[in-house]
C-alpha cells in the first residue's frame, strides 16, 4: 500500500505560484502571458480552501505539471514571436 501524499507547505504553495507568474511573463503575446497569469491566479483561489491533505497534494503536483507545460509552451511561443506588439501593450503618446 502507498503513502499518502504529504500536502505541501505554505512556503512550497507560494513559490509554485510565483514560478508560474514569472513563466507567464516570458510570453511575448500579450494574450497568452493574461491568460497564463490569469489562469495560475485563478487556480489558487480555487484551491486556496483545500488545507492539508490528499487534495492539497494533488492539487500541488497538478500545478508542477502545469508549470513545466507553461515553461515549455514559453520556449515554443518565443520561436515564433510576432514581430509587432499588441495594441495593449503600446504606449499613448
Amino acid at each position: 500500500m502507498a503513502a499518502a501524499a504529504a500536502a505541501p507547505t505554505r512556503a512550497e504553495v507560494m513559490s509554485l505560484f510565483r514560478s508560474l507568474l514569472r513563466t507567464a511573463r516570458q510570453f511575448s503575446d500579450y494574450n497568452i502571458r493574461e491568460y497564463t497569469r490569469r489562469r495560475a491566479t485563478d487556480a489558487f483561489r480555487e484551491n486556496r480552501a483545500l488545507g492539508d491533505g490528499a487534495d492539497a497534494a494533488a492539487a500541488f503536483a497538478d500545478g508542477k505539471k502545469q508549470l513545466e507545460v507553461a515553461k515549455r509552451q514559453a520556449v515554443v511561443y518565443a520561436l515564433y514571436a510576432p514581430k509587432a506588439k499588441s495594441i495593449m501593450e503600446m504606449k499613448v503618446q
